[in-house]
């Protein structure tokens, strides 16, 4: 016996992730169905080591007894099928941006704020966070539970998967244009990427901000406490997956580096790699493939009163988005959903 589980967008970087990370941790399916558009319909994709599924058009495909979707097909497509997928009794776990500040949407990362899974029953969905803000808070959430955190800065170091596959064939091909000095063809950003660092993820807002700096200052105060001041400047870097965040944070009680570091060593899917040497922290090729956030870099800030610096890293593919939405369906089979006999 098992839940029937759909995963929507099942053809792109986040959807074949969702469908290795349930096989990885034996989620308990008793049916897995690939949906993607009507292109990609009959393609093939991995579930685990050794089974495939056939794709199936999202278009005309009848959600009517599935217990579980999972949902990455981008923020438009998600906002026309996650409502329909609900209202056939399905429980949405959506990846995408459409539905994260929903005030009927609960906004979840499982070490964080899993109480919240439980307002899934106001629509039906649930919202997975930008993968930037989720390795955040996984962080932040220890040291604010402490220390009580006021203000955070973050500087972003994001890597091209967060931008889909073609990115990263972008900045694969671009880096060999350079070698062989090809002309470089820049489609997917405004910019080379390769050899390169761009201060601008996705669309510009009318104060200079950009759309994913406005994502995790307001889904941080969502998901962690609406009083903490939030500053994010996020910036591509030519790295295929794994993202980096330098951030700063000042907080209502004093904070050493040392206590710093024994709280985050006790946070849930947290990992210290803190050593004063060389190579003595994570960077993100080494975090590719692993499902924690790792933090090192730890040192107070001596310019502020109980200030406190961190370097953040992890795979923004699985915790920073397929892992942690099979860890939200994981809470909802552990809580709330149960087999029909």
């Amino acid at each position: 016996m098992g839940y029937k589980v759909a995963v929507m967008g099942a053809t792109g970087n986040v959807g074949r992730e969702l469908l290795s990370v349930l096989a990885e941790r034996a989620f308990p399916v008793s049916e897995v169905i690939a949906l993607a558009s009507e292109r990609s319909a009959g393609k093939q994709v991995s579930f685990g080591e050794d089974d495939t599924l056939k794709v199936q058009d999202l278009n005309g495909f009848d959600f009517r007894g599935i217990d579980i979707v999972l949902s990455s097909p981008g923020a438009r497509v998600s906002a026309e099928f996650a409502p329909r997928a609900a209202a056939a009794g399905c429980i949405v776990i959506d990846n995408t941006s459409h539905f994260r500040m929903d005030p009927d949407v609960p906004l979840v990362v499982p070490e964080v704020n899993p109480e919240a899974v439980a307002l899934h029953t106001r629509k039906g969905i649930v919202a997975n966070p930008n993968c930037s803000t989720i390795q955040l808070v996984v962080a932040l959430k220890p040291l604010h539970d402490r220390f009580g955190i006021e203000r955070v800065v973050v500087s972003t170091y994001q890597s091209v998967s967060g931008t889909g596959r073609d990115a990263m064939d972008e900045l694969f091909n671009q880096t060999r244009a350079v070698y062989v000095n090809d002309p470089i063809t820049a489609e997917r950003y405004p910019k080379q990427i390769a050899f390169n660092v761009i201060p601008h993820c996705d669309v510009f807002m009318e104060d200079g901000s950009t759309k994913e700096e406005w994502k995790m200052m307001v889904e941080t105060k969502k998901i962690l406490d609406p009083k903490i001041a939030v500053s994010v400047t996020c910036v591509r870097v030519p790295v295929f997956i794994g993202h980096g965040e330098a951030v700063n944070l000042a907080c209502r009680s004093p904070v050493t580096a040392d206590e710093a570091r024994e709280v985050l060593r006790d946070g849930p899917g947290v990992s210290v790699v803190d050593h004063r040497t060389d190579g003595g922290y994570v960077t993100p090729v080494e975090c590719a493939g692993d499902d924690l956030v790792f933090v090192s870099r730890i040192r107070e800030d001596i310019t502020l009163e109980n200030g406190l610096n961190l370097w953040i890293v992890s795979d923004n593919l699985r915790k920073g988005a397929a892992l942690n939405a099979v860890q939200i369906a994981e809470l909802l089979v552990d809580r709330h959903l149960k087999l029909a006999a």
